[in-house]
C-alpha cells in the first residue's frame, strides 16, 4: 500500500479539487444561466440570476420536445446497454474460457476498435446502413451504439473473466451443466461488478452522443435527446436560456443514474484495480 508524507497528501487533495472543479463549475454555471433572461445571460453571465425563471424549463420542454427525446433515447440508450452486455460478455466468455484457432486474433481485432474511433468510418456506415434502410431509424442507432461499445466491453469483462477459477466450470461440467448454464448460472454472478460498469459507462456514451443521431436521424419525432436540445441553435442566433435548460434536462437522468448506481460503479473499478 502506497503511503504518502503530508505534503505529499496536500498535493493530492490539492489537485482532486482542482479537478472537481474543473468538472463542477461547468455543470454550475449551466443551471445557473439556465434560470436567467437572454438578456441577463449577455450582461452578467458569471452572476447569480436577478429574478429566477423556471419558466424557460418549461417551454424548453414544450419547444424542443423533451418528453419525445427522453422516450428516443431510453430505447436507444436502453437497448443498446442489453446488447452490448450480451454480445460482449459472451464473446469475452469464449475468448478467455475457451482455446480455439483464431482466438489470440479476434480478441486482437475486436481491440482495435479501441485504437480506430468508429467516426473515421462514418462514410462506409452510411452507406451500410443506407443499403439496409435503416437510415432515419432507431434500430439503425442501436446497432451502431452496440457494435461501436463492443470493444471497450470486452476488454474488461475479458479481464474479470479470466479470475473466475476453471475449477468452477469444471466441477459445473461434471454435473451436467451445459456451455451456456455455466455462463449463465456461474460466470455472469461473479462478474457482476463488471457488468455494472459496462452498463454504466455504455449508458452514458449511449446517452450523451450528438454525432450519430446528427447524421442518421433526419425526422424530429426519432430525435434523441441530445438532438432535441440541438434546435435551440439558430442559423443566426442561439436561444442560450432554452439551451441551457434543455442542456440541464438532458444531462440529468445519467447523474442521476451514476447517483443511484455509484456504489456498484466503485466497487468494480475497487475489484478491477485489484485483479
Amino acid at each position: 500500500m502506497l503511503k504518502l508524507s503530508l505534503f505529499g497528501k496536500i498535493i493530492v487533495y490539492f489537485l482532486l479539487a482542482v479537478y472537481c472543479l474543473v468538472i463542477l463549475v461547468p455543470f454550475f454555471m449551466m443551471i445557473l444561466n439556465s434560470l436567467k433572461s437572454m438578456r441577463e445571460i449577455y450582461l452578467q453571465p458569471f452572476s447569480f440570476p436577478s429574478k429566477v425563471m423556471f419558466e424557460n424549463y418549461s417551454k424548453a420542454w414544450q419547444q424542443a420536445g423533451i418528453g419525445t427525446g427522453y422516450k428516443n433515447s431510453l430505447i436507444v440508450a436502453g437497448t443498446s446497454v442489453i446488447g452490448i452486455v450480451i454480445v460482449s460478455s459472451m464473446f469475452a466468455y469464449a475468448i478467455s474460457k475457451y482455446t480455439f484457432k483464431g482466438r489470440r486474433f479476434l480478441f486482437i481485432y475486436s481491440m482495435l476498435g479501441l485504437a480506430f474511433p468508429a467516426r473515421l468510418a462514418i462514410i462506409p456506415i452510411f452507406i451500410l446502413l443506407r443499403n439496409f434502410h435503416l437510415t432515419n431509424s432507431l434500430f439503425g442507432l442501436i446497432l451502431i451504439y452496440t457494435s461501436v461499445n463492443i470493444p471497450f466491453s470486452v476488454f474488461l469483462l475479458k479481464n474479470f473473466i479470466d479470475g473466475v477459477p476453471n475449477e468452477l466450470s469444471e466441477a459445473a461440467r461434471i454435473d451436467g451443466a451445459s456451455p451456456m448454464q455455466i455462463y449463465w448460472k456461474i460466470v455472469l454472478p461473479l462478474v457482476k461488478p463488471a457488468l455494472s460498469i459496462v452498463s454504466i459507462v455504455s449508458f452514458v456514451n449511449v446517452w450523451n452522443d450528438f454525432f450519430f443521431p446528427l447524421i442518421f436521424i433526419t425526422d424530429r419525432s426519432k430525435a434523441t435527446i441530445t438532438l432535441a436540445v440541438s434546435i435551440f441553435f439558430g442559423e443566426y442566433v442561439n436561444q442560450w436560456h432554452l439551451l441551457f435548460s434543455g442542456l440541464t434536462l438532458a444531462v440529468a437522468p445519467t447523474i442521476i443514474l451514476f447517483l443511484l448506481f455509484s456504489r456498484q460503479f466503485i466497487t468494480g473499478m475497487t475489484q478491477g484495480a485489484i485483479k
